[in-house]
């Protein structure tokens, strides 16, 4: 077995991290999942391997966590996150990316429609609405897609972004 080789550096209680996520959307819903153990919700994807590209980086994560080929669409921002989680302070660089989801995979509104183990993590899956609204109430980091989810950029946009103590959520 290959050992995995994700883009990530600590630095004491810092920690780097390069993390590829996908918006999916059908039928004004927007794809979204956490681990179980947490409180808030989160674009799927997850971090890069030393070698490949970002669009390499979200085909390989949504096949090993919803089992399925995406189309990976637009990218959609760049972000430079600054957050603290589990005790740490992290600088992530995240590329957002509109993606397609297969019609194969299940769409049933505000329903749990997959679960996946992620390493020690159980992932759940659930569709919710593409709306300000909805996304607020829902606690989504980065907090700025909730404000912009309903008029998406036309060309990517960079964005530096202080989301503060997810612990605390």
């Amino acid at each position: 077995m290959v050992k995995r080789r994700m883009v990530r550096l600590d630095s004491g209680e810092r920690r780097f991290n390069f993390r590829i996520a996908g918006l999916g959307f059908r039928d004004g819903h927007v794809l979204v999942h956490r681990a179980t153990h947490e409180l808030f919700w989160t674009f799927p994807g997850g971090r890069a391997e030393i070698g490949e590209t970002s669009e390499q980086t979200l085909k390989r994560e949504m096949r090993e966590e919803l089992g399925l080929d995406v189309t990976v669409d637009r990218l959609l921002w760049t972000v430079e996150n600054f957050f603290r989680y589990e005790g740490r302070d992290y600088h992530e660089i995240g590329f957002y990316y509109q993606m397609t989801v297969p019609l194969s995979f299940p769409f049933h509104p505000s329903a749990i429609v997959h679960t996946n183990r992620d390493g020690k993590a159980e992932l759940e899956f659930k569709w919710v609405e593409a709306t300000t609204a909805a996304l607020r109430a829902l606690d989504i980091p980065p907090y700025f897609i909730a404000e912009t989810i309903e008029t998406l950029p036309q060309v990517p946009r960079h964005i530096i972004w202080h989301d503060g103590n997810l612990d605390a959520k």
